[in-house]
């Protein structure tokens, strides 16, 4: 595999792309890193024989981030007295804890991951849909990076209604820390405590936040490009609500290859180099668990919903230890 400065040279793709790499499966993208050898190794994490929920209620962000979505309305309907039915209306798919589909962003200029047309974008058509990481589950070695606990450790703690941006040497960090390292086909998960955060703030500072579109998360960077891909990871996930810094930064990497999101880095890392990201995730009890017992560490299963097309998911995502 070439590194991250290799494909920022590629000629015959888009700079800083992974596309058309993988080849067995190339529309899953930087999910292929995780295959039965990781998901082998995995198995082992397991001790306490402890089921581990990471997703948060569907309608716990109420009203979402998001202005563009809304929490789902659950109705109830009987046919007869002795039964029963669901129906959810306005159901965003990415309103609460979710995986972002390699779909979800194109990359401007180029196109969307592996160069497959927009046309091909549509309902009920497989092409780079959700239905890629259902029919084949995100699964392998989940671990935490625990940034939260590393910067309450050294007195630091993170101001969350500043929205700070977060550097991949904090990664690193912390990673020193918990006397571990990352592993080809890691899933990743990032515990900075912003969604616990923003569940348990008053009202007030949560509808300003949500107003001011304000979140802590990562700059926008070559180099957090680049520890993705370097590490070979197979899943970024945080509790933050778009793994990035949001607003933008100013000083953005991205400002120019990416203007229609203002220099977001959601075109690099799904457009470009296929990364499955998950956002909103609910880490809170699995941090806790990680911190109590000294093992980052467990058998991570993701499995969207098996919707063809789909652009976005909820995670539906357990962590065995």
């Amino acid at each position: 595999m070439p590194t991250y400065e290799e494909l920022l040279h590629r000629t015959d793709a888009p700079p800083g792309s992974s596309w058309h790499i993988f080849v067995d499966q190339p529309e899953r993208g930087m999910a292929n890193f995780a295959g039965p050898q990781q998901i082998r190794r995995a198995a082992q994490c397991v001790h306490d024989g402890r089921a581990l929920n990471l997703d948060h209620p569907l309608d716990a962000f109420d009203p979402p981030m998001s202005q563009a979505r809304g929490i789902p309305h659950h109705r109830i309907t009987a046919k007869h007295d002795q039964a029963r039915d669901d129906v959810l209306d306005n159901f965003h798919l990415q309103a609460s804890t979710q995986i972002d589909g390699l779909r979800h962003r194109r990359a401007s200029g180029h196109g969307f991951y592996n160069g497959v047309p927009d046309e091909d974008i549509t309902p009920r058509s497989p092409r780079l849909g959700v239905q890629l990481w259902a029919e084949t589950p995100l699964a392998g070695r989940g671990l935490l990076i625990d940034i939260e606990g590393l910067l309450h450790e050294r007195g630091t703690p993170l101001d969350h209604a500043s929205g700070p941006a977060l550097t991949p040497t904090l990664l690193d960090q912390a990673l020193d820390a918990q006397g571990c390292h990352v592993e080809a086909g890691d899933l990743v998960l990032v515990h900075t405590g912003w969604a616990h955060w923003y569940l348990t703030t008053d009202p007030a500072t949560r509808a300003e936040t949500r107003a001011a579109r304000r979140a802590t998360g990562f700059a926008q960077s070559r180099a957090f490009a680049a520890w993705c891909w370097d590490h070979r990871i197979a899943l970024m996930a945080t509790d933050t609500f778009a793994v990035e810094v949001l607003p933008v930064l100013p000083e953005s990497d991205f400002q120019e290859s990416a203007p229609e999101d203002a220099g977001m880095m959601h075109q690099e890392l799904i457009a470009k180099l296929g990364l499955p990201l998950g956002e909103l995730w609910n880490l809170t009890a699995l941090a806790a668990d990680c911190r109590a017992t000294g093992r980052w560490d467990s058998l991570l299963t993701v499995k969207p919903l098996h919707l063809t097309g789909g652009v976005g998911s909820p995670a539906n995502a357990t962590a065995l230890r």
